[in-house]
């Protein structure tokens, strides 16, 4: 070998231990980035469909032709999801049936344990909305009418406007505060289409409004 082709080797070495290395482990690093992104992305699809078979058998089995549920077989699935993919829309959805038959069944303590968990940490603002206003449904029926008001106060979303009005007006009714009743049903009134706004609500604008006369 010539002095040159040493030289040339000697430089490559040293080409080598300067950079050969880094790229060496950059490279890997782009692997382990690309196939760990591929296998996380394959691992949420699992676990979507995992949660939304899950999910299905809840349904099936809370939705029953006859309208009575097995409710030891609802829980054990709720359980399941919770379990498997707890703080998920899948879950909280899931706790929405269980408290759905624990008030059919008459057991109002374990519906406002349900309903709480999903409204303290929703894992979207329209579960928030829908285990709130169950919520202060469950509560008004144990006769904690005011506990329920407050948890009505503050905003929502519009698409949700029509039914916490009316649910307050529902729960001042009770409390025996017809204005602030009749004020709520007018908001609920005002935030439907003409076509909506008929029907059961006019009726209790109506019932309110004979009162006073």
């Amino acid at each position: 070998m010539s002095s040159s082709e040493d030289e040339q080797l000697a430089d490559l070495k040293d080409w080598w231990t300067r950079n050969g290395k880094p790229l060496l482990t950059g490279g890997l690093l782009a692997l382990v980035i690309v196939f760990g992104w591929q296998a996380f992305q394959k691992y949420q699809n699992n676990q979507a469909q995992g949660a939304s078979m899950l999910y299905q058998q809840l349904l099936e089995t809370t939705l029953t032709p006859d309208g009575k549920p097995d409710p030891a077989r609802v829980a054990d699935l709720a359980g399941k999801l919770n379990n498997e993919f707890g703080g998920s829309a899948y879950a909280q959805y899931g706790s929405l049936f269980v408290a759905k038959v624990a008030v059919e069944t008459g057991k109002l303590d374990d519906a406002v344990k349900e309903l709480k968990a999903v409204a303290d940490k929703p894992a979207n603002p329209t579960l928030g909305e829908v285990a709130r206003q169950r919520l202060a449904q469950v509560l008004a029926a144990q006769n904690k009418t005011d506990e329920a008001l407050k948890l009505l106060e503050g905003d929502t979303d519009k698409a949700f406007l029509a039914t916490r009005e009316e649910l307050k007006g529902d729960l001042l009714v009770q409390l025996g505060r017809t204005d602030e009743a009749y004020a709520a049903y007018q908001k609920a009134k005002a935030a439907l289409s003409d076509e909506a706004a008929v029907g059961g609500l006019q009726i209790k604008l109506d019932d309110l409004a004979k009162g006073d006369a």
